[in-house]
């Protein structure tokens, strides 16, 4: 969970430093005084985008660092990225003033992509405009996914989708541009033929090059040999007879004096040397051939190859392999042209597709209908007596994302017929019913850390004190951080911060503090009563915190 959020320099954030605990921790404060800021300074940490817009006015960066404890389910993610994490993880995002970002994990740089992947695995965002998107189709499907755990699901069905799409597209290609392809495949033949005629092996370029180095000279390199010969085993003055005559005298002088031993031992060694080198070179010159043939038919081969390599614009070493290209683009050429292989390889792919997207087609079913009775039931609390919500899963054409639209329907009360979210629902029951989903979902989420950014607008009273209960239960299974203008919720946190906002010489500041719980009654009363605040709304205060009331 989310252990401590440093911020400096954000918006008008100068220094603030926040710790947290787990269960359900509130924060309230004027409008304006920056509340939400902390929840986008969090979520720029975990990867968001930021600009130069995100410094407070005149700093030269913007830092952020979120330490988090290292949840076990992250570990083989972070073991499979080389990320040795330890207990703790340190998300840190730096902004400068030329809009330019780093992003570090535990002091390392890292990208920002991985630190935004990381986060996904770490905290979950409700905005307070969640209600908004619950009009578009694609977040209703992408919440049911969310609540039933369809990302593998999912990503099988894009993938087969991918496939079949790019066999589609090549099918169609094959058909319309058969004459095309057969006169490239006729240039790649006439190319593959003339590099199969010369069937230059691997290897064989350099092969050649040295036999017909060793072929041209072998007159100068027998020369050469039998001087080497002459002068460490000839008649006149030969390196041997010159070590024998040492060895000799070696032999003399060790009568009288044995510390010469090594010395004699070492021209014993030269003398072998010499009689072993001698040995090598006359072998040498056996092998060393004065063959005019084989030089001639070397030269022309190498000829050969470097005609064609001329022709094709590459080294001769390199023909070889140019050769196997152009094999295989002349076989999958092959197979591209191959109308009937081509159609009943799109038929398989597009039976993977069915299967694929009928799989998730059944689990969205049996997620839909168990949504919806969750979400009805929480709107019998919500101030929806009698009101029903409903997953509707419509045929659709088929897509990456499956092949049905999900289509939320709302009844307002008992006896109303289902009707799409966005045709029927009010504000406040938008609002309410959107809640009621971030809540579902959240159950069912994996992330430790919850944050509900301002989730409750639209709602208050009773409703509102619901509410509170509800993000409160939701605490003893997550961490829940709640941005919130209503005392009934805020009333709910095991936890309450006081957002404050300050102005010194023209400057704007924001800052935050752990409300005590007499100052705590003091928020409440303000929340409940606006500026002035009287003994009345403090002591309705003491009375939604539990806190006894004097007479």
């Amino acid at each position: 969970m989310l252990r401590t959020l440093h911020i400096r320099d954000f918006v008008i954030v100068e220094q603030a430093e926040i710790h947290f605990d787990a269960g359900f921790t509130v924060f309230s404060g004027e409008t304006g005084a920056g509340k939400s800021i902390l929840i986008d300074a969090l979520a720029l940490a975990l990867g968001e985008r930021g600009d130069a817009g995100v410094l407070r006015e005149g700093a030269q960066r913007a830092d952020i660092t979120a330490l988090f404890d290292t949840p076990e389910a992250l570990t083989g993610w972070l073991a499979e990225r080389e990320l040795d994490a330890g207990p703790e993880l340190a998300l840190r995002r730096v902004v400068d003033a030329q809009g330019r970002s780093r992003a570090y994990l535990n002091g390392n740089p890292v990208t920002v992509a991985l630190l935004r992947e990381l986060g996904e695995h770490l905290v979950d965002i409700h905005g307070q405009h969640a209600h908004q998107s619950l009009m578009r189709p694609d977040a209703q499907r992408d919440l049911l996914d969310a609540h039933g755990g369809h990302a593998p699901l999912r990503q099988s069905v894009a993938q087969a989708w991918k496939q079949w799409r790019a066999l589609l597209k090549q099918l169609d290609a094959a058909e319309h541009d058969a004459g095309t392809l057969a006169a490239e495949q006729e240039r790649l033949r006439w190319q593959a033929d003339q590099l199969d005629s010369l069937n230059l092996a691997p290897g064989e370029w350099d092969a050649l090059q040295t036999e017909q180095t060793r072929l041209a000279h072998a007159q100068s390199l027998r020369d050469g040999a039998t001087q080497v010969i002459e002068a460490l085993d000839g008649e006149n003055g030969s390196a041997r007879q010159r070590i024998g005559l040492a060895m000799h005298q070696t032999q003399q002088m060790l009568r009288h004096d044995p510390s010469l031993t090594s010395l004699a031992q070492a021209l014993e060694s030269a003398d072998i040397a010499i009689n072993e080198a001698v040995s090598d070179m006359n072998s040498y010159v056996d092998r060393v051939e004065l063959d005019p043939q084989r030089l001639a038919e070397i030269e022309a081969r190498m000829g050969a190859a470097f005609d064609l390599a001329r022709k094709f614009r590459t080294e001769p070493g390199e023909l070889p392999a140019l050769r196997d290209t152009l094999h295989a683009r002349l076989a999958d050429m092959q197979a591209a042209a191959d109308i009937e292989a081509l159609r009943r390889q799109v038929q398989a792919a597009q039976a993977e597709y069915a299967q694929a997207a009928g799989a998730l087609s059944a689990a969205r079913r049996k997620v839909a209908k168990d949504l919806g009775k969750q979400v009805s039931q929480a709107m019998q609390t919500l101030s929806m007596k009698g009101g029903a919500f409903e997953v509707a899963l419509l045929e659709g054409a088929p897509s990456a994302q499956g092949g049905e639209i999900v289509e939320f329907r709302v009844a307002g009360h008992a006896g109303a017929t289902p009707r799409p979210l966005a045709k029927v629902a009010s504000g406040g029951e938008l609002s309410r019913i959107s809640l009621a989903l971030s809540v579902m979902a959240s159950r069912a989420a994996r992330v430790p850390t919850l944050i509900f950014d301002e989730v409750d607008s639209g709602v208050g009273g009773a409703v509102a004190e619901v509410v509170g209960k509800l993000l409160r239960e939701l605490g003893e299974r997550h961490q829940v951080l709640c941005v919130t203008h209503l005392p009934q919720v805020a009333a709910c946190g095991n936890a309450h911060y006081q957002v404050s906002k300050t102005e010194n010489r023209g400057k704007t500041r924001s800052g935050i503090e752990l409300l005590t719980p007499e100052s705590r009654v003091e928020e409440l009363a303000r929340m409940l009563g606006g500026i002035k605040i009287t003994d009345t709304t403090r002591r309705h205060a003491r009375e939604m915190l539990g806190i006894e009331v004097s007479s």
